[in-house]
């Protein structure tokens, strides 16, 4: 049985445009995603250190990024999608203050295996932070 917020597979069709989603960039965000994936770099959480590196602020570091990405595909197919395959490539850096907002759509089906194909970015001010593509298996 599949629960009203899941994404059935026959539902689905190339094309589809997921809903946007904004997040706001803070540095409670880009600091607590260092800390929760263990990411000590210090310019994602000491502003003297990252203004030494020559950037204006502290920057978002790529696991919190992923599990942005993460988080915008699962809000759209729901608990029951079973990630395949996360593939992604970062752009401009994420800074406290900005807004990323995702944008994507399904750019493949696969009937035999059930598996759909998103592709989306994840946009702030200075451009695109994030693109890439995400594999789900759907029931």
């Amino acid at each position: 049985m599949t629960s009203k917020n899941t994404k059935r597979f026959e539902d689905v069709r190339p094309g589809e445009v997921l809903p946007q989603l904004q997040i706001p960039i803070t540095v409670g965000l880009i600091t607590g995603g260092a800390i929760a994936t263990r990411d000590y770099f210090p310019g994602h959480h000491d502003l003297d250190a990252a203004r030494e590196l020559g950037s204006p602020h502290i920057f978002m570091n790529i696991l919190t990024t992923n599990g942005l990405v993460q988080r915008f595909v699962e809000d759209w197919a729901g608990p029951e999608a079973r990630f395949a395959s996360l593939k992604i490539k970062l752009g401009a850096p994420n800074y406290p203050g900005d807004t990323m907002t995702f944008i994507g759509s399904v750019s493949a089906v696969d009937v035999a295996t059930r598996t759909v194909e998103i592709a989306l970015s994840g946009k702030n001010s200075m451009g695109n932070h994030v693109t890439g593509t995400v594999a789900l298996v759907l029931p």
